[in-house]
Parts: C-alpha cells; sequence; structure tokens
C-alpha cells in the first residue's frame, strides 16, 4: 500500500535515520508505528493489539504501562529532574543505586560508572581497563578479545568489539586491538560427531591458541555475553565457560561480562553468569535496568580497581571519564523503582515457573519442518529456520526466509525479530501461561504460512 503524503508515516520516512532498517527499501514499505502498549501488549494507530515478543529490544521486562515506574519518574521529576556527578558532586538516587547495584553482583564489586546505553557501557569497559593497566604498569596490556558473532553495541569500540560483518562493512572497523575468537554454537560450528565438551575444548584451545600467538603480555580482557542475543540467541555448549576461563586465569586476563540483554532474571537467575557458571571480573548492565522506561546502564567495577583509580587521579589529577548524564536522577530513580519491583514481584521465581512452559512450546517447533534448531532458556529463545532440515542446509540470504516468519508473525499478532534466519522471541518477564500459550499458538501459525510461502515460491533453492 502506497504512503499516503503529509502521514506520519511518509514525515518518518523525510526525517528519521532508523537503526537495523534497510535504508533503500523503507521509502517503498514504510514504518510499522506504534501508537501504545499494555502489559506485554502493543497497538499500533489502528488499534490492532500484537504480543510484543521481544520485549522491545530484549528489555522491556515489566511490560508496556507499569503505573509505579511512571511515578517514580514523575516523582523525580518533580524533586530533582536533573543534576551530574561530575566534580565530586552527588545525589541520593544515584548513592541508593550505586549501593543496591553492588550487593547483587556475582563478584567483590567496587565502583559503579553509570552510563546511558549497554553500548557506552561496553565502550567505557575498554577504556577503564586501558587506564587500569597504564596505571599499574602494564602498558602493553590493551588487546580485547571478543567474539564472532558477539553483540556489544554500536560506538567506534563497542562496535569493534561486535562480531557482526555488517556492523564493520563500510564502517572502518574493528578498530585496532580488538580481536574475535571463535564463536560457541555448536548446531552450526561442531564438527561431525563432536559432543558439546568436546566443541568446547576445541575452542578453548583455539582462544589459547590465538592468546600465544598474540602474545599474552598484550592481552587485556576476554568479553562475552552469557548467551549471544543478537547473534542468534546463541547458548553457550556445556562446560564452555568453565574452559575459557582456566585459559583467561592461565594469563592472567581479566573477564567482562556482558549482561545488558541477559541481566535481571531473563535465564531463570538474577545475572546470566550464575546461569552458566561465569565468574566475571565486572559487568555491563543496561537494558532490563529500568525495564527501559528510562535509558540507563552501568559498567560494576571489581573492588581491586578502586586503588588503582586513586593512583591515576594522583599521577594526573581528576578521572578523566563521564558523560552528562552520567548517574542522571531520573534513570536511577526509575532504575531503583525496576529493582524493588524484582524484588517485591521475586521475578527470578516468577520467570522459573513460566520458562518450564515457555520452553516446552519452544522446544517443540523443533520438530517443524522449516525449524533446524530450536534453543533457549528462561525467557528467551529461538528458532533457526533452515531450507533442509537433514542437511542442516541454510537458505540463501536472498531468499529472506527469516523475513517472511517475521512478516507472517506481525500478520498474526506477535512482534518477533528475524536475525538472519533466525527468529528470536524475548517476551516482558511479566507474561503469563494464557500469554505465553497465545505466543507459540501464533508462532507456530506463522511458520507453518511461512513454509507455504517459501514452498510456494521455489526459495528453498
Amino acid at each position: 500500500m502506497p504512503i499516503k503524503p503529509n502521514s506520519l508515516e511518509a514525515r518518518d520516512v523525510e526525517s528519521v535515520l532508523h537503526p537495523y532498517t534497510n535504508l533503500a527499501t523503507l521509502p517503498k514499505s514504510g514504518p510499522f508505528l506504534i501508537d501504545r502498549g499494555e502489559g506485554v501488549y502493543v497497538f499500533d494507530g489502528e488499534g490492532n493489539s500484537y504480543i510484543e515478543g521481544m520485549a522491545g529490544l530484549w528489555c522491556t521486562a515489566l511490560g508496556f504501562h507499569e503505573k509505579e515506574l511512571i511515578a517514580a519518574a514523575t516523582a523525580q521529576m518533580e524533586k530533582l529532574p536533573y543534576y551530574h556527578v561530575f566534580s565530586g558532586k552527588g545525589h541520593e538516587s544515584s548513592i541508593a543505586l550505586a549501593e543496591k547495584l553492588k550487593a547483587m553482583m556475582p563478584f567483590n564489586a567496587g565502583k559503579v560508572s553509570f552510563t546511558c546505553s549497554g553500548s557506552e557501557a561496553n565502550d567505557t569497559q575498554i577504556k577503564l581497563i586501558w587506564y587500569y593497566n597504564n596505571v599499574i604498569g602494564r602498558p602493553k596490556k590493551k588487546k580485547i578479545i571478543s567474539r564472532i558473532k558477539a553483540y556489544h553495541g554500536v560506538t567506534v569500540a563497542s562496535a569493534s568489539l561486535t562480531g557482526l560483518p555488517h556492523l564493520h562493512a563500510d564502517w572502518d572497523l574493528p578498530i585496532q586491538g580488538i580481536l574475535h575468537t571463535d564463536c560457541p554454537h555448536h548446531y552450526r560450528l561442531a564438527e561431525p560427531g563432536e559432543t558439546e565438551e568436546e566443541f568446547a575444548s576445541r575452542l578453548a584451545a583455539n582462544l589459547e591458541a590465538m592468546i600465544e600467538r598474540e602474545d599474552p603480555d598484550t592481552i587485556a580482557a576476554f568479553i562475552a555475553e552469557p548467551i549471544m542475543g543478537a547473534g542468534g540467541v546463541i547458548l553457550p555448549p556445556a562446560t564452555y565457560f568453565e574452559k575459557i576461563q582456566a585459559v583467561l586465569a592461565k594469563y592472567d586476563i581479566l573477564f567482562i561480562d556482558d549482561e545488558v540483554i541477559c541481566g535481571f532474571a531473563r535465564t531463570g537467575n538474577m545475572f546470566g553468569a550464575e546461569t552458566f557458571g561465569m565468574a566475571p571480573t565486572s559487568m555491563s548492565i543496561a537494558k532490563a535496568l529500568s525495564s527501559a522506561y528510562v535509558p540507563i546502564g552501568a559498567v560494576i567495577l571489581p573492588d581491586f580497581m578502586d586503588e588503582a583509580l586513586a593512583e591515576g587521579s594522583r599521577r594526573n589529577g581528576n578521572f578523566g571519564h563521564g558523560y552528562t548524564y552520567t548517574g542522571h536522577p531520573l534513570g536511577c530513580a526509575v532504575a531503583l523503582k525496576t529493582l524493588e519491583m524484582y524484588d517485591r514481584l521475586d521475578i527470578v521465581n516468577r520467570v522459573r515457573g513460566m520458562a518450564p512452559l515457555f520452553q516446552k512450546r519452544l522446544k517443540a517447533l523443533g520438530d517443524h519442518p522449516l525449524v533446524g534448531e530450536a534453543r533457549g532458556t528462561g525467557l528467551i529463545g529461538a528458532v533457526e529456520l533452515v531450507a533442509d532440515k537433514n542437511s542442516k542446509r541454510s537458505f540463501d540470504p536472498a531468499a529472506g526466509a527469516g523475513a517472511i516468519g517475521q512478516a507472517r508473525a506481525q500478520a498474526n499478532g506477535l512482534i518477533v525479530r528475524a536475525i538472519g534466519d533466525v527468529l528470536a522471541i524475548c517476551p516482558p518477564l511479566i507474561i503469563s501461561e494464557e500469554e505465553i500459550t497465545m505466543l507459540f499458538d501464533r508462532l507456530e501459525k506463522a511458520l507453518d504460512e511461512a513454509d507455504a510461502q517459501i514452498t510456494k515460491d521455489g526459495l528453498r533453492g
């Protein structure tokens, strides 16, 4: 349907630069505009409702109209709408949030550095590690190892950590000093007959070989998501983090845990690190920290860095990092209320209660003729679409199988995200059993329709 002149859609196309969107085709297709939200549902301008099966962008944990969060934001705006934490200044909400986050960490936490996003948090991680190693006399120890298919953000530095080709092509990325080791996707990358444990051992050996090749004295840190979200909801194979961490410890390499997607109960524990046996040095958080109602992120540093940061100031004067909105009182107040609600709702046990039905319905889709692998844990999952189930043969990217699946889901009142030919699912944590059933009923119908369309159009190749 052509876009009507002077409509919201036309105005959008003329003025808004859309992330992760094909800018060449958008003027013809037009944007999909959302007007309002309620619980796990969002509504378009015509009043059609959709189960938001991605919690927006993996983030709106408490749904789309939580009045307590709105009230907390309103109260903070009335009291102190803005102040900063530069030059030793501060305010109560940033102090209280930092204290709360430190107490939640699965490691001995020191200082908390606030940001506005996960991208900024991971960018800050790099800067702080570089600074730390300079101060303690290790100026060569600067390289950061990430992984192929990792997603860590879109700033110049965090996009370099991201291991997705379309975030590097024509962007002059990655920057120097960022390395990428193997993607831990057993379904796609294991050798014939290789168990998950054997696959994990091979990946750990490959990581060690990279470290030796690059010189261990030049490697500062390794960064990983517990589950690789935007890379396709890829879960680590059995024993993976145990074996990777042994390599990191051997060469005195710091371990950055990117919990931007997995943090705050998504995997059935408060942090994905607990679910997958990770022992990180530091952590990046964002998204569900405020249920995405206000932009906020944070880096939580280990306590052993505190003295080095103070020594840096003895050497250089003022600590030269921070943003205008670091510790913004609005973001901190909403995050505090969000964390309070997670406690009151016993959100971890709520997720554990909903997860069996979610995972049962998800894994059942593995039998669908269009699905090669159905994978997930807690309230996160994905189905990977394949041209041939037996051989695991992927579709030609030009076929757009994932886009077809996403479109059919939307036509059936469900929003999922196509990551290539992977359909990701990550609903608000407040989703009920009835809504989980509706979500998967709609997704199954969408897969049936996508399969029929793909067959009719001869797209299997």
